[in-house]
């Protein structure tokens, strides 16, 4: 699969790439609470196992990268709480876990594909466990398009295959799910950011409050539903 080449560069040799994603990640960690069972769905740089870990959260991982997998295991002590595999197809009992989280995941799927993960998400959620994660807000798809220089095919950079603004999660989420909080938010890092894009951040998150300004690196849609019957 295309998605699995890309996704497996990104976690690996690519990893740098998740460096300006501790701000989104910290938030999500937030909602969590300790002693709780969650599921986090796409590894990334292993920054949210970590940070749920120190909370004391009882995390699991899920992810389609064998090395992204076995790199996580030798950052962390996560044991078989880190599994290969696929999202439409998770390899967990019904009703495991009191928290699925995917963030900066679902845009990577198709709709099939999609469709099949919520319906495992809901599968593997307790009885009125939380669904919660992010999404790029209002993506502009073709601005990230890219195209292989050996077979010409034309591709999202990332990987992306769908762009989402708050009525498109809420409606995807309702099928499933109650949504409780499906809103717009900026997330930018600021540690080691120039003045000059700290000053763009602080701006873009001005806006961000007053619902103005456009799509932009670091703002998504961050979701939290809760499983129904």
């Amino acid at each position: 699969m295309n998605q699995d080449v890309i996704w497996d560069h990104f976690q690996n040799e690519g990893v740098d790439s998740f460096a300006r994603a501790n701000p989104r990640l910290e938030y999500i960690v937030r909602k969590l609470k300790s002693g709780e069972r969650a599921l986090n769905v796409g590894v990334g740089s292993g920054a949210l196992e970590r940070l749920a870990s120190s909370k004391g959260v009882d995390i699991w991982t899920l992810d389609p990268s064998e090395r992204a997998i076995a790199n996580l295991r030798e950052k962390l002590p996560v044991g078989d709480h880190a599994k290969q595999g696929y999202s439409q197809s998770m390899p967990f009992p019904d009703g495991h876990f009191d928290a699925v989280i995917m963030s900066e995941v679902l845009e990577h799927l198709d709709e099939g594909v999609r469709q099949q993960t919520l319906d495992e998400v809901h599968r593997v959620l307790k009885s009125s466990g939380r669904f919660m994660g992010t999404v790029p807000a209002r993506e502009q798809l073709d601005a990230n398009a890219v195209v292989c220089p050996h077979c010409e095919h034309h591709f999202h950079r990332w990987g992306h295959l769908k762009a989402f603004d708050i009525a498109s999660v809420t409606h995807m989420l309702q099928r499933l799910f109650k949504p409780e909080l499906v809103e717009e938010r900026f997330f930018n890092e600021w540690d080691s950011a120039s003045w000059g894009r700290k000053l763009t951040g602080l701006l873009k998150k001005f806006l961000s409050w007053r619902g103005l300004g456009t799509y932009g690196v670091s703002r998504s849609v961050f979701f939290v539903a809760r499983k129904t019957a």
